[in-house]
């Protein structure tokens, strides 16, 4: 699924749509706690990002394709995305959001949902891990967008229900990071119900 670039900007779609749901029932929760040092206001400013870079990486085209696939992506930034500069870019990226952030994202998505629509997949872009085809690089902000709404719901109590296509997405990219890290049979037996995963799990 990660590989089909139709699959992908309908996934893509949806998982805006979701953040945007959910970002509408935050009502006056903004200063609540949001993600581990993230209040609410920057967990939706981080998440925000996932449609910014693609605007934003859209407009810095690249010479060649250094990173091949979305899996490989997120094992060339692992390192980056442990950083302190990251928590600081949700904290930043949450107050550019202004008085009115359910308003300021609904028209980042009405911009970048169009772009992503008008493009072919095979755009080469430069990503913070280098060069990589839009196509494989959306697949990183589908799961960034599912994961971090989810975590918005979870904050605010609500339910966690994602949209079918991005959930799929998600989850088989997961599937492949999981496989690459020679992790796999800790994941099965967890999600058989035969064994729980070790404190601090994580794939990203």
């Amino acid at each position: 699924m990660t590989g089909d670039w139709a699959g992908s900007r309908r996934a893509f779609a949806d998982a805006t749509a979701w953040f945007r749901v959910v970002l509408g029932e935050v009502g006056d929760r903004w200063s609540e706690p949001g993600l581990g040092e993230w209040d609410v206001r920057a967990l939706v400013g981080h998440t925000s990002r996932s449609l910014l870079t693609v605007e934003a990486y859209l407009a810095r085209p690249a010479g060649a394709v250094e990173v091949g696939s979305a899996a490989a992506y997120y094992q060339v930034t692992r390192a980056i995305a442990a950083g302190p500069e990251v928590a600081q870019r949700g904290r930043d990226a949450g107050a550019a959001l202004g008085d009115d952030p359910v308003s300021a994202v609904a028209t980042i998505a009405e911009r970048v949902l169009p772009l992503v629509e008008a493009c072919t997949g095979e755009e080469l872009v430069t990503t913070i891990a280098g060069g990589m085809r839009l196509a494989d690089y959306l697949p990183t902000r589908v799961l960034e967008l599912t994961v971090h709404t989810a975590d918005l719901a979870a904050a605010l109590g609500r339910p966690l229900d994602p949209p079918g296509r991005p959930a799929a997405l998600t989850l088989a990219l997961l599937n492949e990071l999981a496989v690459a890290q020679g992790r796999a049979g800790a994941l099965m037996l967890a999600l058989t119900g035969r064994r729980g995963l070790a404190d601090g799990f994580s794939l990203l």
